[in-house]
């Protein structure tokens, strides 16, 4: 929640801003206010004073939301007093650092040139040297600040685009460090949920036969049924701290190098009667198909060992094409199922996503002779997406392998979020690394092509305008030297040879009429080189203007 609201009439930032603009009205007004109380004081000078200055307090105002607005409005008002042209640039200045886009800037500096030539060449009459002056001043006065402006705000757009960046890189850091804990907790769930919960089922395998032993004391039985309850209770204690622990769809790990008939021969040390039919399947499996296999069978024989203790479980391997086939069922228990807790489903859930994610299909349920039945059907060929090394050539000998793309796959939405990629422009989006990587790189060029542009643009333009100026000012007005130097002085000028067909204009600190100026052809300005003053149509005078 802001503190300070902005819009809020009285807020600190208000003030501020009603300071600043007050601040800068008294800076552009003061030269026209200066001139307007100034004598000689010509009819109706307060009504124009007032207008004037309102003008220049329009332009204040419009400045923040409509900056290229703002200096058209000193602009036009340059056109009626001379003294707007000192806030000409300082709005330059604003409308290059307060426009988004540069096209609309642009367009108003091509309007406002266009407008110009034709206001002062066509309707006003005036000369190549004052019309050269004129575009000299839009282009030092107004085209050279808005470069400025803008340089200076692509550089407040990089200095953002820094802090947005290192900001996604510390998000990135951050969920990498997320996704590693997650990833452990999620290991350490699946190790106590496969091998502890394993063990702690086939304890109470053993402890119920010892509960049902006929030839067993009264006494030693009671013991093991206390045994049973024991385990039981620390078996669905286990259960609870993975839940915690868990993440949905976390990735698990088993005893190393432990296969599917280890298993089965571990599960009938501990009394379980299981028989194994394993088919050869003929070539490698892939990995993870491998891996999903040997969790379906340590699964369902740990169910079976805590539902159905003592029913016989029959556990089948085998390939169809390039499907491979995993079934475990168990009997209904001889003597029904022992109490124990109800179970939250939460194993199948977990087995039915890892074969999922193996890409296969997964079914469990409870068979019409009350037994219960788990099957997984699973690809004996890798699919494009799965890069893991191939598994062993019998579902004998699973060996153990790791699945980083199934626990990529696995990661929770909190896990994922250090990892993704959002667009920073939508409101509320969180933008990844490599957006505002491209932001940042975006910006730079952004202010090298401004810091171009606001020195080179000048330059050229400046060229443009000599390059239009100079053959404009220069026809028929350029007297070489050699022609200078035959003009005999006292001669009548009707009798000179080689005289230009016109002549510059007079400059306007010579008060003399009787003059005629012309040039030697200097670039770009073509200034006045030659002076020949006449008496009576006849040369009294040729000299060289330093």
């Amino acid at each position: 929640m802001r503190l300070f609201d902005s819009s809020v009439p009285g807020s600190p930032d208000r003030r501020r801003r009603l300071l600043l603009d007050a601040l800068l009205w008294a800076v552009i007004a003061a030269p026209v206010a200066y001139a307007g109380i100034t004598p000689p004081h010509p009819r109706y000078a307060v009504p124009l004073l007032a207008g004037k200055v309102l003008l220049l307090g329009a332009a204040v105002v419009v400045s923040r939301r409509r900056p290229l607005v703002a200096l058209v409005l000193v602009v036009l008002g340059s056109l009626v007093d001379g003294n707007f042209v000192f806030a000409i640039p300082i709005f330059s200045y604003l409308a290059g650092r307060r426009s988004a886009s540069a096209g609309p800037a642009v367009v108003t500096f091509v309007l406002i040139a266009a407008a110009g030539t034709a206001l002062n060449l066509g309707l006003l009459g005036t000369g190549a040297a004052t019309w050269f002056l004129l575009a000299s001043v839009l282009l030092f006065a107004a085209v050279f600040p808005w470069l400025v402006g803008r340089y200076r705000r692509q550089q407040r757009e990089l200095a953002e685009a820094g802090r947005r960046h290192v900001d996604a890189v510390a998000r990135e850091q951050r969920g990498a460090a997320e996704r590693i804990r997650l990833r452990e907790r999620a290991r350490i769930a699946g190790e106590m949920h496969d091998s502890l919960g394993h063990d702690l089922s086939l304890i109470a395998v053993r402890a119920a036969a010892l509960e049902v032993a006929a030839d067993l004391d009264e006494r030693h039985r009671v013991a093991a049924g206390e045994l049973r309850a024991s385990v039981s209770a620390a078996t669905e204690r286990l259960h609870e701290i993975i839940g915690v622990l868990r993440e949905e769809g976390g990735a698990s790990v088993r005893p190393s190098g432990e296969s599917v008939s280890e298993l089965v021969e571990g599960a009938r040390e501990a009394g379980m009667a299981v028989r194994l039919d394993a088919a050869p399947v003929g070539a490698e499996l892939p990995a993870m198909t491998c891996h999903a296999a040997h969790r379906v069978v340590r699964e369902a024989l740990t169910n079976a060992a805590r539902y159905a203790p003592g029913a016989p479980v029959d556990v089948r391997l085998g390939r169809d094409g390039d499907r491979v086939e995993v079934t475990v069922v168990n009997c209904v228990p001889p003597a029904g199922p022992l109490p124990a807790p109800s179970s939250r489903g939460s194993g199948l859930l977990a087995l039915a996503e890892r074969v999922r994610l193996a890409g296969g299909t997964f079914d469990a349920g409870p068979q019409a002779d009350g037994g219960f039945a788990v099957r997984a059907v699973l690809p004996a060929i890798a699919t494009p997406a799965e890069s893991l090394p191939a598994g062993p050539s019998s579902l004998e000998a699973l060996p153990t392998v790791a699945s980083p793309p199934e626990a990529l796959a696995a990661l929770s939405p909190v896990e994922t979020a250090g990892t993704a990629s959002w667009s920073g422009d939508r409101p509320g989006a969180v933008e990844g690394p490599v957006d505002a990587e491209r932001r940042l790189h975006d910006a730079r060029r952004r202010v090298r092509r401004s810091l171009l542009a606001a020195v080179g643009a000048p330059a050229g333009f400046a060229l443009v305008l000599s390059l239009v100026y100079y053959p404009v000012a220069t026809a028929g007005t350029v007297l070489d030297q050699a022609t200078f130097d035959e003009l005999r002085v006292g001669t009548a000028r009707s009798e000179l040879a080689g005289l230009p067909r016109r002549q510059l204009e007079r400059p306007s600190a010579v008060d003399r009429a009787d003059c005629e100026y012309y040039t030697d052809g200097n670039f770009p300005l073509a200034e006045p080189t030659w002076r020949l003053c006449f008496t009576d149509g006849r040369l009294v005078s040729k000299e060289r203007i330093a």
